[in-house]
């Protein structure tokens, strides 16, 4: 449960939700102004402060701005009687989570609470993957030597400064909103909020008030004025996954927002200024969007001034035995697990798997294994039913990760030499290497260039 401290003038309503989430198990406090509350955050630390707007002496919106100074993994909520949005997007800006309007509806404000203590977890993550990415130069800790890697990592290092657009493409389960995260946790609006939505994932008729927030009673249900998720990234970055799933009618709105960093609040007339840089992805072929009608190509150009293109696994398998020992050393951190590491059957079986769920499909089952074994390495017997031993090679694989990179190049360039008939600039064209490179990785993998010509005449 939380510790929660409650900040307002008034006795009445101090007390009663003091009593409220004390009810639900929290651990609630009270303090009568702004100075009673700060006295109480620099002994005791609140995972929210739940105070009032407007109070004598310190007002709401300076105790919120004491909170970010000295203690900024504290979430604050804002009361007020002065429902105009005015007063809550400010809030919003200067780092609140949320606003609450007198008089209170103490369900909903136990909901809200509810779903802030659920949201901290992300924030978390969030923080988390924040530290990751300032670390070395494991670029912004996604995972892959792969050379179609390599140019994702030279390209979010590029957006990263910019606050350009970009759309980030490629099969499901490839990694598009970590790659979203690390442009945003690179970039100069690092400090502000990253807010991720799933286009696919908001019915179409609530898809306008979500992204642009709504007015009191500008329609049922509606009960007092909401800001969107523009209004949420203020100054941050919109992750707008799916954008194909738009429909049309919204595309305009969207094509709007973005040119003029205004947002019109469904139920009102009088635009709202935001400051949001768009991050959007999709798993569709966006320009045959385009040239079916579905989608609008002022808005495809304005959301892809650069297009960074995720590869599918199944092209980039020589980052494979990288991303097991990757998720291996996570879940056995994550769960307490002795695992050393994963023998050369169940890797080679991992490696000739197609993996048409991607990166997360690949990470799903090495947490499946983790669990599952009893020994201190992962075999073959720990994999799903799918990896069934004649999908692992009887070469003898060793554990190495070099020399399991090492096995699957030398695999991969002697069926290349095959296919060009032993041509080795065919080869290399092919391979995306230079010839010279092409040389030196035959002597060093022990690649007979004859062979692989005699196969081919065969």
């Amino acid at each position: 449960m939380a510790q929660i401290l409650i900040v307002d003038d008034e006795r009445v309503i101090r007390e009663t939700l003091t009593h409220l989430l004390s009810e639900e198990g929290h651990q609630a406090e009270s303090a009568a102004d702004g100075r009673e509350a700060l006295e109480k955050i620099q002994k005791t630390f609140y995972d929210l402060v739940i105070t009032d707007l407007k109070m004598p002496g310190m007002s709401g919106l300076e105790l919120l701005r004491q909170i970010r100074l000295i203690s900024p993994r504290t979430s604050v909520m804002i009361v007020t009687a002065y429902g105009s949005m005015e007063s809550a997007i400010e809030a919003l800006r200067a780092g609140a989570y949320d606003y609450l309007i007198k008089p209170l509806d103490f369900d909903d404000v136990l909901l809200r609470v509810q779903r802030l203590l659920e949201h901290r977890e992300v924030l978390q993550e969030n923080e988390a993957l924040r530290q990751m990415v300032r670390q070395d130069f494991q670029p912004f800790n996604i995972v892959g030597q792969s050379k179609a890697m390599q140019e994702v990592f030279r390209l979010i290092q590029k957006v990263s400064q910019t606050d350009s657009n970009v759309l980030i493409t490629g099969p499901s389960g490839t990694g598009k909103e970590l790659v979203a995260r690390a442009i945003h946790f690179n970039s100069p609006r690092k400090d502000h909020p990253f807010i991720a939505i799933n286009c696919g994932a908001i019915p179409e008729t609530l898809m306008e008030s979500q992204l642009f927030g709504y007015r009191k009673g500008a329609f049922t249900g509606a009960n007092e004025d909401r800001a969107g998720y523009f209004q949420a990234a203020h100054r941050g970055t919109l992750f707008l996954d799916e954008i194909g799933e738009i429909p049309l009618h919204l595309q305009v709105k969207l094509l709007r927002a973005i040119e003029t960093g205004e947002v019109i609040p469904v139920g009102d007339t009088r635009p709202v200024k935001v400051d949001v840089r768009i991050l959007a992805a999709t798993n569709r072929d966006l320009q045959a969007e385009v040239a079916a009608g579905r989608f609008r190509e002022d808005l495809y150009y304005r959301l892809n001034v650069v297009e960074i293109r995720l590869p599918p696994l199944s092209q980039r398998k020589e980052d494979i035995p990288l991303l097991v020992h990757h998720f291996i050393d996570k879940y056995r951190r994550q769960m307490g697990r002795k695992i050393t590491g994963i023998d050369h059957r169940a890797m080679q079986a991992l490696i000739n798997y197609p993996w048409k769920g991607g990166v997360r499909e690949l990470e799903n089952v090495i947490e499946r294994a983790i669990i599952l074994t009893e020994s201190d390495q992962i075999t073959l017997e720990d994999l799903p039913a799918g990896f069934s031993a004649t999908q692992a090679s009887e070469e003898n694989v060793p554990l190495s990760l070099k020399e399991a990179v090492a096995a699957f190049e030398r695999e991969h360039i002697s069926r290349v030499l095959e296919k060009t008939g032993g041509n080795k600039e065919k080869a290399a064209r092919l391979l995306g290497i230079g010839l010279s490179s092409l040389y030196r990785k035959m002597d060093e993998l022990g690649i007979d260039g004859k062979r692989s010509a005699t196969a081919q005449e065969k």
